[in-house]
C-alpha cells in the first residue's frame, strides 16, 4: 500500500487544522536544530577518532638475551 499525491496533500491539510502552522513550523525548526547537532557530533567525534590514530614513537632500547641492560646515569 503506497500513498499517493492526493493522500498526502490530505494528510497534510489535516495535520495543519489539528496543529497549526505555527506549531508545525516551531517543530520543524527544532528538528533541523536537532539534525545540525547530530551531525555536528559525528563530526567532532571523527576528528577525536583521527586524534587517536596519532601514532606516538618512543625511544626504546632492545636487550639481546644473556646481556645486560644499559643504566643511563643521571647528572646530580
Amino acid at each position: 500500500m503506497s500513498f499517493g499525491i492526493k493522500e498526502l496533500i490530505v494528510i497534510l491539510v489535516i495535520v495543519m487544522l489539528v496543529f497549526g502552522t505555527k506549531k508545525i513550523r516551531s517543530v520543524g525548526t527544532d528538528v533541523g536544530s536537532w539534525i545540525r547537532d547530530f551531525k555536528k557530533a559525528l563530526k567532532d567525534g571523527e576528528d577525536d577518532a583521527d586524534a587517536d590514530d596519532v601514532v606516538v614513537e618512543t625511544k626504546s632500547s632492545r636487550v639481546i638475551e644473556g646481556e645486560t641492560a644499559p643504566v643511563e646515569k643521571e647528572n646530580a
